[in-house]
């Protein structure tokens, strides 16, 4: 009600038909009746409208495609207020160079800045859950990186497989070097170059990864600036990820 008091116009998302005729009957012969659109649907599967602010309490099970779909939605939001469990929350707002900076924490940070709010304990809750929460805030970089997003995490699920390994153990991981010979061959095809290196996969991308000087560097340590650089080296190669 309170949002419904500050607000022009409020879209609310619930999957719970019960929980949404609950909100209605709340709003009914009130001025803020008018104000206000109840969608009855899975959040991650509906169209979402033109909105400025997202105000979320997220199922957790649904957390991070969350996350992206509103990193997604065009027009760019102005800012989103969300609560998650609070492990994923920390994840969110890792820094390089900590132990938490993952996969997770550059693929979000690419798009957005994110910070936390407030930490919100399992007893301010009737019944309490078994976790803890945060509050999050996100807001999403205007204008976007000009960076397929796909290819970023692409790279990002081979570096940061194994977090104690080097970016070079990740790359010769079983398997890896094998799918991105492939890539970069359909890559070359479809720009119609010969295939005309004669330098294995393996030394193409040791090559890259020395000349950005980070053989032996840890996912964990690459900050955003570093981990562009590098998929701007490997796409000089013809090296794709997606």
């Amino acid at each position: 009600m309170e949002i419904l008091e500050k607000a022009k116009h409020v879209t609310a998302i619930e999957m719970d038909p019960r929980m949404a005729a609950e909100v209605i009957k709340r709003v009914q012969g009130t001025p803020e009746q008018r104000k206000l659109e109840v969608v009855i649907g899975d959040f991650v599967k509906v169209d979402m409208p033109y909105f400025e602010v997202c105000i979320s309490n997220t199922p957790y099970q649904i957390s991070s495609p969350l996350v992206f779909k509103l990193l997604s939605h065009r027009p760019l939001f102005r800012v989103a207020i969300l609560m998650f469990q609070r492990e994923f929350a920390l994840r969110l707002v890792a820094r390089p160079g900590t132990a938490l900076w993952s996969r997770l924490s550059a693929n979000v940070q690419l798009y957005a800045k994110v910070d936390n709010i407030i930490n919100v304990a399992r007893n301010d809750f009737r019944p309490p859950p078994q976790v803890e929460s945060s509050v999050i805030r996100m807001v999403p970089l205007d204008p976007p990186p000009p960076v397929k997003f796909e290819e970023f995490d692409g790279m990002n699920r081979i570096i940061f497989s194994r977090p104690n390994k080097t970016v070079r153990a990740n790359f010769q991981a079983k398997g890896v070097m094998k799918m991105l010979e492939q890539n970069r061959k359909t890559w070359l095809a479809l720009q119609d170059m010969p295939v005309d290196d004669d330098r294995s996969i393996n030394t193409i991308v040791d090559e890259v990864l020395a000349e950005l000087e980070q053989t032996e560097n840890r996912a964990s340590k690459m900050d955003i600036d570093d981990l562009l650089k590098m998929l701007s080296a490997f796409h000089e190669v013809g090296i794709h990820f997606s």
